[in-house]
């Protein structure tokens, strides 16, 4: 506890896939993450709400070019950028997300608009009105690596089924994928809110839709935030932070409902990871996939999973 409530708390992830392709790769995403999860803790800290924060928290991430969310997106097979993000309050329990959006800095600002609106998730056209309704800046999320990317794909008919979870010169040949943002956060009224987005797997069919602006993804309630990072569809079948969290809001602690939400998840083979925390402060994290790229807040402390081993894994913070 602090002296005016609960202690802050937050966990981040900038995706999940294989290899980092060496130490330097792990230590530059490290301190991308440190950074921003700094500076969502100091906004915490100085009384923001949650859902203030995980929309903070989002924007700071989908401005990363390394991250395959907002600028730095991922191109689908026709050499489109198209964003989802999603964001749950958990004390409200309210949901609202975007799909396949295009042309706009950060998709989670239009999440955050539509939380106060009676229809609450929006697909491409509608979000596309609402980006003139609003009258957000025109803004074109490709960077020149990632158009890299899709024109080396491009020559090979999309050999790949996904793009790099990572976007740097000295990982452009990674074959990592699973790439998404995510932030959960615990304010200082004990209140929980999560926030999901990603640009997609890359190369996908036109139209194809990501977890990330489903509960599938991204889902809280009073007890409990999940945001999930992997293959969306394996997430999607899995219905994994919904599943996360209900089984705390059930009774479960967390570290219980990670063990048996992704040890069913590893024993039907998909490929995912998870990031989340409780209204107690425990904080959680868990991954099927090689890597998981996410970094956390204790209130005392940083933390990060970077160098967590492969396979199947579970880590916790107090």
């Amino acid at each position: 506890m602090t002296s005016t409530g609960v202690q802050p708390k937050l966990i981040i992830h900038g995706g999940a896939g294989s290899s980092l392709q060496g130490k330097g790769g792990a230590d530059s995403v490290r301190r991308s993450l440190y950074t921003i999860v700094t500076q969502i803790y100091d906004l915490l800290m100085d009384g923001a709400p949650a859902e203030t924060a995980v929309v903070r928290g989002c924007q700071l991430l989908e401005d990363e070019p390394r991250f395959n969310a907002g600028t730095g997106s991922v191109l689908q097979s026709d050499g489109q950028v198209r964003m989802s993000a999603s964001l749950m309050s958990g004390t409200d329990q309210r949901f609202s997300g975007v799909i396949n959006v295009s042309r706009v800095k950060n998709p989670i600002r239009l999440a955050e608009f539509l939380q106060t609106c009676p229809d609450r998730i929006l697909s491409d056209k509608g979000s596309a009105y609402l980006l003139r309704e609003l009258q957000f800046p025109d803004h074109d999320p490709l960077t020149d690596l990632r158009l890299q990317e899709w024109m080396q794909e491009r020559k090979g008919n999309f050999s790949r089924s996904m793009a790099g979870v990572v976007a740097e010169d000295e990982m452009a040949s990674s074959t990592a994928g699973r790439g998404t943002i995510g932030v959960v956060v615990l304010d200082r009224q004990g209140h929980v809110a999560v926030g999901t987005s990603t640009g997609g797997k890359g190369f996908e069919r036109v139209g194809r839709v990501s977890d990330s602006a489903m509960p599938a993804g991204n889902y809280a309630t009073a007890e409990a935030g999940v945001s999930c990072t992997g293959i969306g569809e394996d997430i999607i079948d899995e219905c994994l932070a919904a599943r996360i969290v209900v089984r705390v809001t059930d009774g479960a602690d967390l570290k219980t409902a990670f063990v048996r939400s992704l040890s069913e998840a590893h024993a039907n083979q998909r490929d995912l990871g998870a990031i989340g925390l409780d209204r107690t402060g425990k904080i959680a994290w868990g991954k099927t996939s090689e890597v998981l790229l996410a970094a956390y807040h204790t209130g005392e402390h940083l933390g990060d999973t970077l160098d967590m081993p492969e396979g199947l894994q579970i880590g916790t913070a107090p």
